[in-house]
């Protein structure tokens, strides 16, 4: 686990959010905080709002009532001018990738460079090969194109998109979906390591239980339109609520949590050979 992020002031702020697509009520008065420099988690099952939640705090999505504050701007009230800044201070890696096919990995990183600045072309594909060097790719993949990586490959090509214009705040959508294990431990150091080389604050979307113990310093636990449980994973342990107790119930919540007591030092209980996923 993590050590807890500093009490800085929230960089993400909303409160009483509604949310509606016809009858169906997504978020019902939902309220939450982000931190500045937290590894902060959304949690929930299928329907809980979570992506709908991110494309909300990412201006895809307005909701029907309440307000998200995101980096001291208030995305109800912000003009085109605002949102177009607010943007280019935040950096999100898409579930899927969300590369475009016909560029290869180096012109996908190198995109939102030559549409937001005015470096040659020389020093963007020079950043672009940085970024995609910090996110752990060979510098062989810089010249494939998004169909011929490997998911985990795809994962960090993604990552180096969304690191291109050095963001403040980075979102991160199921970062390890579908990721074996050695790949997704890779994502978790790595997570953990931009974290602490760019004091970036990192808000993500995951199932993943060994990313929850460890990497979130928070976990926000989404059902039926709120938040009905937020803190560490030690804290959440606590709380005796069902939306909460399955995060904690069964042989993968057991093993993850006794992979993260054996990570601070802490006695575990069983023989835990491998880290499961």
């Amino acid at each position: 686990m993590p050590a807890a992020a500093a009490q800085g002031e929230p960089v993400i702020e909303i409160r009483g959010l509604c949310t509606r697509f016809g009858d169906h009520v997504v978020h019902a008065d939902l309220s939450l905080e982000v931190r500045r420099a937290e590894i902060f988690a959304l949690v929930g099952g299928s329907g809980s709002g979570k992506s709908t939640l991110l494309r909300e705090m990412i201006l895809l999505h307005r909701p029907d009532s309440g307000s998200i504050r995101v980096l001291g701007t208030d995305l109800e009230a912000a003009d085109a001018a605002a949102a177009q800044a607010l943007r280019l201070r935040c950096g999100v890696m898409f579930q899927h990738g969300g590369l475009f096919a016909s560029l290869d990995v180096l012109e996908n990183v190198g995109l939102p460079l030559r549409e937001h600045t005015r470096l040659g072309d020389a020093l963007i594909d020079g950043i672009a090969g940085a970024k995609l060097a910090l996110s752990g790719l060979p510098a062989q993949a810089a010249v494939q194109r998004p169909a011929e990586l490997s998911g985990g490959m795809l994962k960090r090509a993604s990552l180096a998109r969304a690191l291109a214009l050095d963001p403040e705040l980075l979102f991160l959508d199921e970062p390890t979906a579908g990721l074996d294990p050695a790949s997704a431990d890779g994502v978790d150091e790595l997570v953990l390591n931009l974290r602490k080389l760019f004091g970036l604050t990192i808000v993500m979307i995951t199932h993943d239980l060994d990313l929850l113990w460890q990497v979130a310093d928070r976990v926000a636990v989404l059902a039926d339109g709120r938040v009905q449980g937020v803190g560490s994973m030690i804290e959440l342990a606590a709380m005796d609520l069902p939306a909460v107790r399955p995060y904690f119930e069964g042989p993968r919540a057991r093993s993850a949590e006794a992979q993260s007591k054996q990570g601070r030092g802490a006695p575990a209980q069983g023989d835990i050979a491998s880290k499961p996923r």
